[in-house]
């Protein structure tokens, strides 16, 4: 099992953040705590010592809560449940916060093994125009202070296609990036959120975007670069040095289960789904009133084929054509075939190894191709539980039943 904690807190709120967060009031901190302690004794009773493979604090801004409130929550995580031999243990953190080599050194000492910075950009104007709150030697400054501080594996967090960037930022960034030489790479391409500042922002002024095939540039380009520079991109958007791919991270794509704590925060257990209820109030009262997890939705038949090909195309491993013959008794690439010979011809997927993959092309419209694949499978009846795949000898497949 995974588990995830959501810290709901922010210095101050990103202008594209489109997360649970807010600026803490006074005793707002303290008060998360406690119900958080809470929460953790509730899944301890309910679940047992369950086995965990890894933990990841997230948020918002985990790196705001004082070493002497965090250390007691992941003493009771360790009492309430097995964390296993070499388990992953990830703590985000924004420089401006997480570059006191004091507190990155509690971090070190609780167990912390990976450290993800929120960078976002090394360019002052792009971070000033996204509403960060620090400067991009202040992220410099924070990852060397996580090296002095004992962390080996440190993931760097940016974002690409902001307003006014062009191909050549893109790159010119990537390159200082890279000579940090850190262990992991997370670059996301910006997404104009409901709700956002953002939108708000891109209707009542022009916000200077790349063109879209600017856009693709960057997205290929930068990945090739970065696979030239000894990063694997093993995800749409994650590259590591060999060995530091995120086991959290990987879980969550491969399917795993996963345990969500904190306000906003989501579960997937035995073919279940909820979510904690946001804002602090009314995380308050599902806690102290035990009506954490009701609510819960089972997942479907074409819910679970719908995830088994989103979150398996997102990997540079791609989608086990095995795996989806197993659920859903179909044979994905021959039922599918003008859509198949289409995206084949277009250079947006490769089938190999009996996997399909989407190419660097194909990554950039996945959305596209997610959308076009699904439409395919609902009219073929494969989101039913009574797909039928005719093989070469005429013989029907097995359906599987939902």
């Amino acid at each position: 099992m995974l588990i995830y904690v959501h810290v709901p807190f922010c210095v101050s709120k990103c202008v594209y953040c489109a997360f649970h967060s807010r600026v803490p009031g006074e005793g707002d901190v303290t008060r998360y705590v406690g119900l958080l302690h809470k929460e953790i004794d509730h899944w301890a009773r309910e679940l047992g010592r369950v086995p965990v493979e890894s933990v990841y604090f997230g948020g918002g801004t985990p790196s705001m809560l004082p070493p002497g409130l965090l250390g007691p929550v992941v003493r009771k995580l360790r009492t309430a449940f097995d964390f296993q031999d070499g388990f992953e243990f990830t703590f985000e953190a924004n420089p401006q916060s997480g570059g006191v080599r004091d507190y990155l050194r509690a971090l070190a000492g609780m167990g912390v093994n990976r450290l993800s910075l929120g960078v976002q950009s090394l360019d002052d104007v792009m971070l000033r125009a996204l509403g960060r709150p620090h400067t991009a030697t202040d992220a410099i400054n924070a990852f060397y202070d996580a090296r002095q501080a004992g962390f080996r594996n440190i993931n760097l967090d940016f974002i690409w296609g902001l307003p006014g960037q062009r191909l050549k930022q893109w790159l010119e960034d990537l390159k200082r990036v890279v000579g940090l030489r850190s262990e992991h790479l997370s670059c996301y391409g910006l997404t104009v959120e409901a709700g956002t500042p953002l939108e708000e922002m891109c209707m009542t002024r022009d916000m200077d975007f790349a063109a879209d095939a600017d856009l693709s540039r960057m997205f290929v380009y930068g990945a090739e670069f970065l696979e030239e520079s000894g990063f694997l991109q093993y995800e749409i958007s994650n590259f590591a040095k060999m060995g530091f791919m995120s086991r959290h991270n990987l879980g969550y794509w491969e399917g795993a289960e996963y345990l969500g704590l904190g306000p906003s925060a989501v579960s997937t257990m035995g073919g279940r789904r909820w979510s904690v209820p946001a804002g602090m109030d009314a995380y308050a009262a599902a806690v102290k009133e035990g009506r954490l997890g009701e609510g819960a939705e089972e997942l479907g038949f074409a819910e679970r084929v719908k995830e088994l090909v989103m979150l398996r195309l997102r990997t540079a491993r791609g989608l086990s054509l095995k795996e989806f013959r197993a659920l859903t008794g179909g044979n994905l690439v021959k039922d599918n075939e003008p859509l198949m010979a289409a995206l084949r011809q277009n250079e947006l997927i490769r089938i190999s190894q009996g996997h399909l993959r989407l190419t660097k092309t194909g990554m950039v419209v996945s959305d596209t191709i997610l959308a076009r694949l699904f439409e395919a499978l609902e009219r073929k009846g494969a989101l039913e539980g009574g797909a039928r795949s005719i093989e070469a000898d005429g013989a029907p497949g097995a359906g599987v039943p939902a």
